[in-house]
C-alpha cells in the first residue's frame, strides 16, 4: 500500500503545528493508521523523513504504545477492560464471551474484517465498570449479553452510540480524530455522566468549598511564627 499525496500533505501539516516538528510524531502515527489501517513500514519511513529522525526512532515509538498497531485492524476495534475493578465487576466474563462469540483470541480480527478484539488496561472509567471501548469511545456498565449485542450491531452496520459520547464511526475515522482532524462530533452526547459528577453534587448540597490557598498559607505562616516565638528566650546551647 502506498501513502497518498494527500496523506503526505497532512503529515506535513501535523509536523508544522509544533515548534519542534518531532513533537508531532504521535498524531502523525495516528494519521498513518487512519490511512493504512495500521502502522506500516512506509508510514514509519515517511514520518522519519519529515521529522529528520531515524526510522528506528519512529519504530521505537510505534512499538512502545499499544494504541499503535502493526497488524491490520478491523472496521471496529473493541477493547474490553480487564484491569482490576472492571475484571471484578465482570470484565473477564465479557472478554471470554466475546472471544467465544466472535471466534477470535486477543488482538485478533474476525474473518469478515469487522471486529478486532483486544483486552485493554484501565481506561480511567472505573465509576462505570465494567467498560468496553469501541474505537476508543466508552460503552459503560456492560454485561456479556449487552456486549454480544453490541458487536452484532457493529457487524450489521447498525447505528451505535457510545454511552457518553457520539455516534460510533469506524476505527480509521477515530484514528483521524486522534491525529487532530475534527470529525464534527465533539458536541454529540454529554461529556460526563452522573456517577462522575456525584462528588461535585454532594459538595454543592453540603455547601462545601475548597480551602482558600491564601488563607491556608497565612494560617501556616502564623503557626510557624508562633512556634518561633515559643522558642524565643530559651537557652538552645
Amino acid at each position: 500500500m502506498t501513502l497518498s499525496e494527500t496523506t503526505h500533505a497532512e503529515l506535513r501539516e501535523i509536523a508544522a503545528r509544533y515548534p519542534e516538528p518531532r513533537s508531532g510524531l504521535l498524531p502523525m502515527l495516528h494519521l498513518v493508521q487512519s490511512a493504512e489501517g495500521r502502522v506500516t513500514a512506509e508510514g514509519i519511513e515517511a514520518c522519519a523523513q519529515l521529522l529528520g529522525v531515524t526510522a528506528a526512532e519512529v519504530a521505537g515509538v510505534a512499538t512502545f504504545y499499544t494504541m499503535y498497531k502493526r497488524r491490520p485492524v478491523g472496521r471496529h476495534h473493541v477493547g474490553v477492560c480487564t484491569n482490576t475493578l472492571c475484571a471484578v465487576m465482570g470484565g473477564d466474563a465479557i472478554f471470554e464471551r466475546l472471544k467465544e462469540h466472535l471466534g477470535v483470541g486477543n488482538d485478533e480480527t474476525t474473518e469478515d474484517g469487522a471486529i478486532t478484539l483486544e483486552h485493554v488496561e484501565c481506561n480511567a472509567a472505573c465509576d462505570y465498570a465494567p467498560v468496553v471501548m469501541v474505537n476508543w469511545e466508552f460503552m459503560d456498565r456492560m454485561t456479556p449479553t449487552s456486549a454480544t449485542q453490541l458487536v452484532d450491531d457493529l457487524r450489521d452496520g447498525k447505528e451505535v452510540r457510545s454511552t457518553r459520547g457520539p455516534r460510533i464511526g469506524t476505527w480509521r475515522e477515530a484514528e483521524r480524530v486522534l491525529a487532530g482532524f475534527n470529525d464534527g462530533r465533539a458536541d454529540e452526547g454529554p461529556g460526563a455522566g452522573p456517577e462522575t459528577l456525584v462528588g461535585l453534587r454532594i459538595a454543592r448540597e453540603k455547601g462545601w468549598r475548597a480551602p482558600d490557598p491564601a488563607a491556608t498559607n497565612d494560617t501556616a505562616g502564623n503557626a510557624g511564627n508562633a512556634g518561633n516565638a515559643g522558642n524565643a528566650g530559651k537557652d538552645t546551647r
